[in-house]
């Protein structure tokens, strides 16, 4: 008996706290279960020795037969104590010190959403600052539940058993290369397509595929604008042509103006030599005045065609503003050049009066009374009065 004893002992592993051990799971519980690692009785893991998140069920993790690998945590005669817990944070300590000194990227599921982030686990409780989880704000974090995450370690404290990872780090460093990669792409003279980011009261950003360029208002269109917001709309896609590139302070500068028909292209066919057009006077000069006859076109009336008679300055006749009608003298689109006059249709005016005189009196000679007959009439009538 005595002997049978003596064997059994001897055939019994050495226990003692923080001994590594690989057993046979024998038994589950909901709260614990019971493994077979060589002692005299079955080790026990509570179910908070499982892992470093939260779990409802030992049965959500573990099944019979399974063989995991324990750390002893406490032992007495009657009660031998395992975690498995243990084991995975000593190993997860270690990979992610290393990860962290060599700046790696990981790749994790998210287990839990919680106030303030995300929680996973890499062997130990991993958190992700809700301001760490993407380069833009996020109002519900639900979604990501289940996702993979590709993580980078930036607060490492294994005495306060805190882990703090983020997948933002991670986005930047990805959207810095793009930009890099994008600016040594782009070239001045460059027409290609963007995304309008954001409007400003000076201009519009348009997004190039990772590089922010600037349209300035005055790139916006040919005509004066006012604000951005009259010309495009954030998320509206658009050409532009790129004006200059600065790689050291990743500054693009571009003009849509530039990817738009010209004010003189499009009043080709449209406005020719003879034609009156309607216009708003600009500017006045020594020498003329300037009418605008189309969006960024502007046709020049000399001093000598402002009126029917002579005049020292353009302001004795027009004021900035004014609307007029002007005949086409001549029209030179490759100069960008138009030449109007105001004293043309004033001249075929007077003479469209002098033709209407002259038709009555044709008109009166032809009945046999004259205009001096009528008012010799007129005269006697007065007499006999």
């Amino acid at each position: 008996m005595v002997n049978e004893m003596n064997q059994e002992l001897a055939g019994m592993k050495a226990f003692e706290v923080g001994t590594i051990v690989t057993g046979k799971v024998t038994k589950i519980e909901d709260k614990q279960a019971f493994v077979d690692v060589g002692y005299k009785q079955d080790g026990i893991i509570p179910i908070s020795e499982l892992s470093s998140l939260h779990i409802e069920k030992v049965a959500d993790v573990l099944t019979v037969d399974d063989e995991v690998e324990l750390k002893v945590i406490k032992l007495t005669d009657d009660e031998l104590v395992l975690s498995k817990r243990a084991i995975q944070s000593e190993k997860a300590w270690e990979s992610l010190q290393e990860i962290y000194s060599n700046d790696d990227v990981i790749e994790a599921v998210v287990a839990e959403v919680v106030k303030g982030g995300l929680v996973v686990d890499l062997g130990v409780r991993g958190f992700i600052p809700a301001s760490l989880v993407e380069r833009h704000y996020v109002e519900d974090f639900s979604k990501y539940k289940g996702e993979t995450l590709r993580l980078k370690v930036v607060e490492l404290d294994k005495e306060n058993n805190k882990l703090i990872l983020s997948q933002r780090a991670v986005l930047d460093e990805e959207a810095e290369s793009q930009k890099k990669s994008v600016l040594q792409e782009i070239i001045p003279g460059q027409i290609i397509e963007g995304t309008v980011q954001r409007l400003t009261s000076f201009g519009a950003f348009v997004d190039l595929g990772g590089v922010d360029g600037l349209v300035h208002i005055s790139q916006l269109a040919h005509h004066r604008v006012e604000t951005p917001a009259e010309v495009v709309k954030e998320g509206e896609q658009v050409k532009v042509k790129v004006l200059s590139v600065d790689s050291e302070s990743e500054r693009v500068s571009l003009s849509i103006k530039d990817t738009l028909p010209g004010p003189w292209e499009n009043i080709k066919g449209n406005i020719s030599q003879g034609d009156v057009v309607d216009g708003t006077v600009k500017r006045l000069v020594s020498f003329g005045a300037f009418i605008e006859v189309a969006d960024g076109v502007e046709g020049l009336v000399h001093i000598s065609q402002i009126a029917n008679r002579h005049i020292g300055t353009p302001s004795e006749v027009l004021t900035e503003g004014e609307q007029v009608e002007a005949k086409v003298l001549d029209i030179n689109l490759e100069e960008k050049r138009i030449s109007l006059s105001i004293r043309a249709l004033l001249e075929e005016d007077t003479k469209e009066d002098h033709y209407a005189e002259y038709e009555q009196f044709k008109e009166e000679e032809s009945s046999g009374f004259s205009l001096a007959d009528r008012i010799g009439d007129q005269l006697k009538n007065l007499k006999s009065k």
